[in-house]
């Protein structure tokens, strides 16, 4: 099984949207009932600033599409281009943590290496830009990988701007260098 890795284009919107789909539908049930699921399809979702950035990237397993997911040197910490809450403006790397954001893995690819791999490359491309610590938003279904990366819960907070409560989880982690 080879994992491989590219920056994503505007031209992987449709195939993006066939990576995050079925992540949303299928990982996080058992996490979420049915409501709560069709609330995280409302609040989650990508933010194209991250392709225009060039910090948003397709993991592929050999050559199939498999995962997405990006960082961002940009303040707003979750949620897609419908979002009201984006905030566009640059952050501090000598201050602020860069945001690690909209990661999914398609459910036919779990527990093979794919977000790992995003978080590596989002580790390794905010530290070569200053950056000291990372931040994210993590759904339940995701929080375990996040912590096995070395996040660590900031806070625990509902988000109903879908309709109804989902819960999700602040987590933040040191930038290490070797």
């Amino acid at each position: 099984m080879a994992l491989t890795s590219r920056p994503a284009t505007r031209d992987d919107l449709d195939l993006l949207k066939a990576i995050m789909e079925p992540a949303i539908a299928e990982l996080l049930k058992g996490f979420l009932d049915a409501e709560q699921i069709r609330s995280s399809e409302a609040i989650m979702g990508l933010d194209t600033q991250l392709i225009d950035d060039g910090t948003y990237f397709v993991i592929e397993v050999d050559g199939v599409p498999a995962g997405c997911g990006g960082w961002s040197r940009r303040a707003t910490l979750y949620g897609g281009d419908h979002s009201t809450t984006r905030d566009e403006k640059l952050l501090d790397p000598a201050t602020d943590p860069a945001k690690v954001r909209a990661m999914y893995t398609h459910p036919e690819f779990t527990r093979r290496g794919v977000g790992r791999m995003i978080l590596g490359l989002c580790e390794r491309a905010a530290a070569a830009e200053g950056f000291t610590r990372l931040e994210l938003m993590a759904t339940l279904a995701g929080e375990p990988l996040y912590r096995s990366y070395g996040f660590v819960e900031v806070e625990r907070v509902e988000d109903a701007r879908g309709g109804v409560p989902v819960p999700i989880v602040r987590m933040r982690k040191t930038i290490v260098t070797s």
